[in-house]
């Protein structure tokens, strides 16, 4: 069960699409029909998708599977690191998308979940509780269980869930710091997203690991998770990741970088971003684990072209 305060900023408004705002792990659509089959309640009675919030309110979601995927099994290798009957993490692969969509309906991490474990298929979104972008490379846990969705869901919300990513990042960054900055739709291109004001709250640390001529690697550690959050924080910050064609506008490298080091920065093909290490509690056992894993070969044969400083 999930509990789920209004924010009194977000009153006079249709629950379904408060709810789409404060539960992002949860389609608009999933939750109408939990609401519409009674699993959404205030004060331990049923509700409407059109009921006006008024701020404040406390609501209660039994998450359950209402209809189940339509999506088909595929048998998409995928790089597992740890199983259970209740978690699964994977190292993903640069190149995969996460879940079907527009254009990319088969391919996907669902498909190859759904052909690994057909009862992937009765969890919310095949038990996805994040995810990461195409073209990041790195560690994600798939719920295999709804007590571990449920457990899964309440640990991100909570911010318990420690992520930690590894970025080549253009530009001679001189230390580590703190970004915040509200990230929302970009005003002008939907398709991306940007620092806007009345956006939702979005923390990123980051330290220096490795110092390149004209090129930092930082390790970056997320507080919160908005859909491409490192990227977008970095850019606003002036140090895109390299390769990252969305954000990262025009390539600025410094006339000191070796020619070799240039044309490789210049057709690295995705951005340089890996999500090394990953850390949360066991919904069953309570326990505490964390894995970590190592930076794909592409990253290391593009920092091996820039010079250390």
């Amino acid at each position: 069960m999930l509990t789920i305060e209004i924010p009194f900023e977000m009153r006079n408004k249709r629950l379904d699409q408060v709810l789409a705002k404060l539960c992002p792990e949860y389609s608009r659509s999933q939750l109408q029909r939990w609401i519409k089959s009674g699993n959404v309640t205030l004060n331990g009675k049923p509700v409407v998708a059109r009921y006006k919030t008024l701020g404040a309110e406390i609501f209660a979601i039994e998450p359950v599977d209402n209809e189940p995927l339509e999506d088909l099994p595929e048998d998409i290798p995928l790089d597992i690191m740890y199983e259970d009957e209740h978690i699964m993490v994977i190292n993903k692969t640069a190149n995969l998308v996460v879940h079907p969509g527009a254009g990319n309906r088969t391919g996907t991490i669902v498909n190859g979940l759904l052909h690994h474990n057909a009862e992937q298929k009765h969890l919310p979104r095949a038990g996805i509780v994040h995810r990461l972008d195409k073209d990041t490379t790195g560690l994600m846990v798939i719920a295999k269980s709804m007590k571990a969705h449920k457990s899964l869901v309440d640990q991100l919300q909570e911010r318990s869930v420690k992520r930690e990513y590894l970025a080549l990042a253009q530009g001679n960054v001189i230390s580590g710091d703190t970004i915040e900055g509200n990230i929302g739709r970009h005003p002008v291109d939907r398709k991306k997203m940007a620092v806007v004001d009345g956006g939702k709250t979005a923390i990123t640390h980051y330290r220096v690991e490795r110092r390149f001529v004209g090129h930092t690697l930082l390790r970056v550690n997320l507080e919160t998770g908005r859909t491409h959050q490192i990227r977008v924080h970095l850019s606003w910050k002036h140090y895109p990741i390299v390769g990252d064609t969305t954000y990262q506008g025009r390539p600025r490298i410094p006339k000191e970088v070796t020619v070799e080091a240039r044309e490789a920065v210049q057709q690295f093909p995705r951005q340089a971003l890996h999500a090394t290490k990953l850390s949360l509690v066991h919904p069953d056992t309570a326990e505490l684990m964390s894995w970590a894993v190592d930076m794909p070969a592409d990253m290391y044969a593009l920092m091996d072209t820039l010079e250390e400083v």
